[in-house]
């Protein structure tokens, strides 16, 4: 396995240093696409090593990691790391992501966070379940996290996938995608870590489109 790391970050400034230097030692690179940010995500990336790719202003998250797998096509790696710059996935988690990828040959690994209540923003818990579960029931997983970013992906998996997604629900359109071409599916347990900068998901408006959009994805599409 030859692995490049794809962080879409969007005024990650306080945080993509640190994410940026815990990815770094377990990948071969750290691309971080700077989704026209205004407080200095960007040079703060760089400044950690990443290979940064600036859009000048801000196009949203599904744009930013098409942007970041553009960036790495022609790298000779096998599988792309994608997580975000804030912190809420851990790179202490990267190792068991790779690992399980490593073990079971799977075309994507998932890191699957636990839905604990206590633990979790009301908002995000519950948009979380429900759009985890209607997901799930499209494609017929039973992978529970279905929405989580974190997660290595085979390119050669995603070679020829029409990526089309905007926001958000680039991770749903990515599974469905790959669910249709047959991909192999697993996740490994990484830890919850809300204790970074907050979540710019809009929980239910992200959430309620994501699911339509999945109806489409699955439905309507060919590729």
């Amino acid at each position: 396995m030859r692995v490049a790391a794809v962080i879409a970050a969007f005024n990650e400034g306080s945080h993509i240093r640190e994410v940026v230097a815990g990815t770094m030692p377990h990948v071969a690179a750290v691309v971080v696409v700077d989704d026209g940010s205004t407080d200095g995500t960007g040079a703060a990336a760089a400044d950690a090593g990443a290979r940064v790719v600036t859009h000048p202003a801000n196009r949203g998250k599904g744009v930013a990691v098409r942007t970041g797998l553009a960036a790495i096509r022609d790298g000779g790696y096998t599988h792309v790391l994608l997580l975000d710059g804030d912190l809420q996935h851990r790179p202490a988690d990267v190792p068991q992501l790779l690992a399980e990828a490593a073990d079971t040959d799977a075309d994507v690994v998932v890191g699957a966070r636990s839905f604990d209540r206590e633990q979790m923003p009301r908002s995000r818990y519950y948009s979380n379940v429900i759009g985890s579960w209607a997901l799930g029931a499209l494609i017929g997983t039973s992978i529970r996290d279905t929405q989580s970013g974190f997660r290595v992906i085979r390119l050669s998996a995603l070679r020829g996938i029409p990526l089309t997604s905007t926001g958000y629900e680039v991770e749903t359109e990515m599974l469905i995608r790959l669910a249709r071409k047959g991909a192999t599916v697993r996740e490994v347990p990484v830890a919850l870590a809300y204790f970074g900068a907050p979540s710019k998901l809009r929980p239910v408006r992200d959430t309620t489109r994501t699911c339509f959009l999945a109806l489409y994805y699955r439905f309507f599409t060919r590729a």
